[in-house]
């Protein structure tokens, strides 16, 4: 019997974020690994065992799971948001490529989930609707020099940016240092959404402005979106704020 596992996103918070497609693939195993806070998000079934650990340990994770499937079993890796983006979906690709042969020849499935980006944009309108592009500000697996180029890069070329992991305990300044770089590119008044814990009970949305932006209230809950020169802020008396950015570029902002 081939051994199968399944790396499922699970969206942002609240079960109504779960596909169908995602719920079956939990539903189909005999064991369940992840994050200790998004496996306490899936139902409990019986008959599947539940396999938690620490947040930073993804590839342990994941060389685990397929461990597991490579003896003939069903196992499904559980991803916050979608888990192609930040999450666990590469980091079971790699162990893959650099693992035993026999995980080569299990059936791998990567199922979508609604990451944090998309879930903060539709709270605030459509800051995503032209070019953008996503960053995770942790230096864990990258250099923060490298970060700080990209910071640049996507600023001075138009994008709108989605800022994944913009605050830990054991880097709390990094946020502040991202926002002073972007502040070098980017006029005072450009939107800044702050999205923290989208799609769960204690959720809280806010816009504010480049030059008003303040790292404090940021955490790894966080999911910040920084607009572009182009992105813009209809005031709705009574109402919440849209923040959108126009599909159609002119030459002289591009």
């Amino acid at each position: 019997m081939t051994g199968h596992v399944a790396v499922v996103g699970i969206g942002p918070g609240d079960a109504r974020y779960l596909t169908p497609e995602a719920d079956a693939a939990l539903a189909g195993v005999e064991a369940l690994y992840g994050y200790g806070r998004y496996l306490d998000r899936v139902p409990v079934r019986a008959g599947q065992s539940r396999h938690a650990s620490d947040n930073r340990e993804e590839r342990a994770r994941a060389a685990a799971a397929l461990r597991h499937a490579a003896k003939g079993a069903r196992a499904a890796i559980v991803s916050g948001g979608d888990p192609g983006v930040f999450a666990m979906a590469a980091a079971v690709c790699e162990e893959i490529e650099y693992g035993p042969e026999s995980w080569r020849a299990l059936d791998i499935a990567i199922v979508p989930g609604v990451t944090a980006m998309l879930a903060v944009a539709a709270r605030i309108g459509a800051p995503l609707g032209h070019d953008f592009c996503a960053l995770s500000l942790s230096d864990n697996l990258k250099p923060w020099e490298l970060i700080e180029r990209r910071l640049d890069a996507a600023a001075a070329a138009g994008f709108v940016i989605a800022l994944y992991n913009p605050v830990s305990r054991a880097r709390p300044w990094q946020f502040g240092a991202a926002l002073e770089r972007l502040r070098r590119h980017l006029p005072p008044a450009t939107p800044v959404v702050f999205g923290r814990s989208v799609g769960r009970t204690n959720e809280t949305v806010s816009v504010t402005t480049l030059d008003a932006a303040d790292a404090a209230p940021a955490d790894m809950a966080t999911l910040v979106i920084v607009g572009s020169r182009d992105t813009r802020v209809i005031a709705r008396p009574g109402r919440s704020p849209l923040v959108y950015t126009p599909r159609a570029v002119t030459e002289a902002s591009a």
